[in-house]
């Protein structure tokens, strides 16, 4: 399928902004007035399915907050595979690291679903860190996560069996949720690509797990943990 390479331009309402800016943690601890001013410096866009909201190698001076819908994050190996980093969902952002010093970005962010995104410029957010340090510091506690995310993940593909990867990645959601009833945040070729395997391993994996009894399907993402116990011990 052909890729567009802008997203289209939408007029908003401010209210929608301050929505859009109030989603995110390193803004949402501000009070409201402050909301307001952050919402007047944000630019809306909305992003169809498919499009990019960015591609590696392109010029990067720009904070993209997502709204609504769901942009993945990806690299391209060297022979053109895919390799997913994260499923951005509302109040996710991208573009941060280039906010600090002119850059390129290294990776795609394409929307897997129609998205709207709320985009702030480094000169904007650079004034706004010098006016609310806290900024800075939710900032920072942001990327110290997502590294650590991503450590994590290149440590299981290299060292941890596909069984391993599928079922703690379950495990994490069922952690989020709070609940054993739990859904797949991307399709299982998205899931396939972030955790280092095929498509088919993981449907076929999931099967033999619901075949133990250790699990139930519903349609492609819906999973309900009845033995959270034997999937770990896997």
């Amino acid at each position: 399928m052909e890729h567009c390479n802008h997203v289209s331009n939408e007029q908003h309402t401010e209210p929608l902004r301050e929505l859009c800016v109030s989603l995110v943690p390193i803004f949402n601890h501000l009070p409201h007035n402050e909301l307001v001013n952050i919402a007047a410096k944000a630019a809306m866009r909305t992003v169809r399915r498919n499009e990019f909201i960015h591609r590696a190698g392109e010029h990067s001076n720009q904070l993209y907050i997502v709204h609504q819908g769901k942009v993945k994050v990806y690299r391209l190996s060297e022979d053109g595979k895919e390799q997913l980093v994260r499923i951005l969902q509302p109040g996710d952002f991208t573009g941060e690291l280039a906010l600090f010093s002119p850059a390129q970005h290294d990776s795609y962010a394409e929307a897997t679903e129609d998205a709207r995104v709320c985009i702030i410029s480094r000169d904007d957010l650079s004034a706004l860190m010098l006016e609310h340090p806290e900024i800075g510091m939710h900032l920072l506690s942001e990327l110290a996560q997502r590294l650590g995310s991503s450590e994590k993940q290149t440590a299981a593909i290299a060292t941890e069996s596909i069984n391993a990867r599928i079922v703690l990645y379950l495990a994490s959601l069922s952690e989020q949720a709070k609940s054993r009833d739990i859904r797949l945040p991307m399709s299982r070729k998205d899931l396939a690509s972030y955790l280092g395997t095929s498509p088919e391993t993981i449907s076929r994996r999931l099967k033999e797990f619901e075949d133990e009894g250790w699990i139930a399907q519903s349609g492609q993402r819906g999973i309900r943990i009845h033995d959270l116990d034997a999937l770990l011990l896997q």
